[in-house]
Formats: C-alpha cells, structure tokens, sequence
C-alpha cells in the first residue's frame, strides 16, 4: 500500500499541465493535473497516515493545522482560478490514489462538465448588510437619567422596543437589497450571520449573502451597491470577485 493518498483541490477546464508546474499545495506536495474527457482534477500527493480517516478526525480539532492546511489549499485554487475555470472541492478532500480520482471523473463526467458549465464566465461576491446604530433614534434614553428603579425600567423597555424596531427596519431594507442583486445573479447562497466577534463589526449584521454573477453584470452591482451608500437603516459590504466555493459543489460527495 502506498504512504500516500491522493488529495482533490478542485475541478477545472482549460489547465495545461504546464501552468502548474512549481505550484505546492498541502504538505508542501507538488501541484499535478489528472484529466478525463475533458474534465480535470488538480490534485497532490499527501501522507496517508495524516490524512487517512481516524487521523483526519482528530487534525481538523488542531487549529494550527487546519489554518495552515486550509491556507494551501486556498492557495492552489485561488492561483488557478485567476486565470481559469476550477470548481472548488471541500477542504480534505482526498482518495485512495490517482486511479480511483481518474474513475470519479469518467463516472461522473456529465454532472461535473454541468458546474464547471454553470460556473463559466462568473464569479462569486459576497454581500453583508449591517443595521446601523442610532437608526431608530435609540440614544433617547440616554439624555435623562432614571430616578427610580421603575423609571429605569421603563426606559430599558423603551430601548429594547426601538432597538427591535430598528433592526426590523434593517432587515426589510436588507430584504429590498438582496432581491435587486438577486435580478443580477445567477444564484444565490444564503451563509449563517456573524456576530461581532467574527465579523469584527460593532453593528448587527442582518444579511450575508453569496451571489454567482456574470463578468457583464459586475458594473450594475456596484452602481447598486452604491445607490445604498447613505440610507440610513443599514450599511452595505460587497466583497469579491472570488473564485466561486459557495457554488461549486459537485464531488462533495463522490468517493
């Protein structure tokens, strides 16, 4: 049995074997393409004993390895999307060796060729939408100070309700958003809201969203972005373009 096995970091067309030649990817192992039909795989060698089942279970709990290993990763697939169509694979996606990636693909032939398909000419952005502080007028509480227990919690109440209003109001502007970026993509991915911890924003986000958007719609979605500068329920964030993990999910479960 070999000490390795063979490690997926994405799908692609129009690679030549060529372009990655002094690429490495996880473990330091050099970048190779394995191609059939017309579908290729980037691939790596890894060790077998870090990767097999039992021992990938107990690495995805230690943090400096999954950092490190999800950062080659993302290095292969974001060196090659650049410049070329790759549908991403999961993070540790791995099989028993060359062979059995080669039959994945012939096996599988039509449904890959149908992402990369989909995926051809479009990229993904992301879009997070924040409720401003302050939009529902909340700081009224604020100008005077509560003599009494009551009255302090009457005013608490009183904040509770504006801030509940306020954030009401955010996510209906965040609804309005979304369905105009919506017209403009192909699809749409609905990702789970970050507290302020992980979003490193004081303000609640309300909205996070992944949208497929073709090459020739990327003026409209910043002229729309734009158009939202100054309203004075939320605050919009538009990232990308990057390649597009959120939508290439084939293979995910093919072994």
């Amino acid at each position: 049995m070999s000490d390795t096995l063979t490690y997926v970091y994405a799908l692609a067309h129009g690679v030549d074997p060529g372009e990655v030649e002094g690429l490495t990817g996880v473990g330091g192992g050099a970048v190779r393409l394995l191609s059939t039909d017309g579908v290729a795989a980037i691939v790596s060698d890894v060790d077998r004993a870090e990767f097999q089942e039992r021992a990938l279970e107990e690495r995805l709990e230690d943090l400096e390895w999954l950092t490190a290993t999800a950062r080659a990763h993302h290095h292969v697939v974001d060196t090659l999307g650049h410049d070329h169509l790759v549908a991403p694979l999961a993070l540790a996606t791995v099989y028993f060796d060359d062979e059995r990636v080669r039959a994945v693909l012939a096996e599988n032939r039509d449904a890959f060729s149908a992402v990369l398909d989909q995926l051809a000419g479009r990229a993904e952005w992301g879009l997070k939408i924040y409720a401003r502080k302050g939009g529902g007028g909340g700081d009224a509480g604020e100008a005077a100070k509560p003599r009494s227990g009551a009255e302090y919690l009457r005013a608490r109440r009183k904040a509770l309700r504006e801030s509940e209003t306020s954030l009401d109001d955010a996510r209906e502007a965040a609804m309005e958003v979304d369905a105009a970026v919506t017209e403009l993509a192909a699809a749409t991915r609905s990702h789970r809201l970050q507290d302020a911890q992980l979003s490193g924003q004081s303000d609640p986000m309300v909205l996070n969203h992944a949208y497929l958007l073709p090459v020739e719609r990327v003026d409209e979605l910043r002229a729309l972005v734009a158009s939202f500068a100054d309203h004075p329920k939320v605050r919009v964030e538009v990232t990308g373009p990057w390649v597009p993990y959120s939508f290439a999910q084939a293979a995910q479960g093919a072994s």
